[in-house]
């Protein structure tokens, strides 16, 4: 999903640079007055474990590629405004070291996976919530959040490319949109089985005051 230098035309990276940088700007003076000592951990290891599993990249066309995002998981722990933060460390990290996504389209990457991926996880989730209590909830709401999430975010990533005229729209949106809906099964339920271990090991990450 991570959309290289060159696909994306002038008006379209700069536009949205500029809506992430607004985001991220935000998420930072949000995290400076509600991260507590508990959060700092967390940050870390969430941190690390979305930059390996983002490393598994599946070819989708057009120089594309898709992956898990995890994105939601995030969000679920931390909140929306922390799946910011930590979105914009791992794909700034993968743009600069491992050349994974353009330094032109960094703006557009942050946003469709940490802003679009992080606030619709996080809002489907908690809008099941209130209709399926307990742990059911917790991994319909996860499941499907993820899964809603990584497909979104690839609509987004399509339609940005259709705009800039790199490929057609009757091309671009079918094809993202069908690979991830198969890899946002696996996102799905790889969400549901952490949160499902950290109900039995740490049910108190979980009520975490959110970022």
């Amino acid at each position: 999903m991570h959309i290289p230098d060159g696909f994306l035309d002038t008006k379209t990276w700069i536009g949205l640079g500029g809506i992430s940088a607004v985001f991220v700007g935000t998420a930072v003076r949000k995290a400076n007055k509600t991260i507590t000592d508990k959060h700092i951990p967390l940050l870390g290891v969430m941190s690390a474990f979305i930059f390996a599993a983002q490393m598994f990249n599946f070819p989708v066309g057009g120089g594309t590629s898709g992956h898990f995002m995890g994105t939601t998981l995030i969000a679920i722990l931390l909140g929306p405004w922390a799946s910011i933060l930590i979105m914009t460390t791992v794909l700034t990290i993968q743009c600069l070291i491992f050349q994974d996504g353009g330094l032109t389209a960094l703006g557009a990457n942050i946003f469709n996976m940490g802003i679009v991926g992080g606030f619709v996880g996080y809002y489907i989730n908690a809008v099941i919530q209130l209709f399926i209590h307990d742990k059911k909830g917790i991994f319909f709401g996860g499941f499907t959040a993820a899964w809603c999430t990584i497909v979104l975010a690839s609509v987004c990533c399509a339609v940005e490319l259709g705009i800039s005229g790199t490929m057609p729209f009757k091309i671009v949106i079918p094809a993202m949109a069908g690979i991830h809906a198969v890899i946002g099964i696996g996102e799905g339920l790889i969400t549901v089985a952490t949160l499902s271990l950290l109900i039995r090991v740490r049910p108190d990450l979980l009520n975490l005051q959110k970022i």
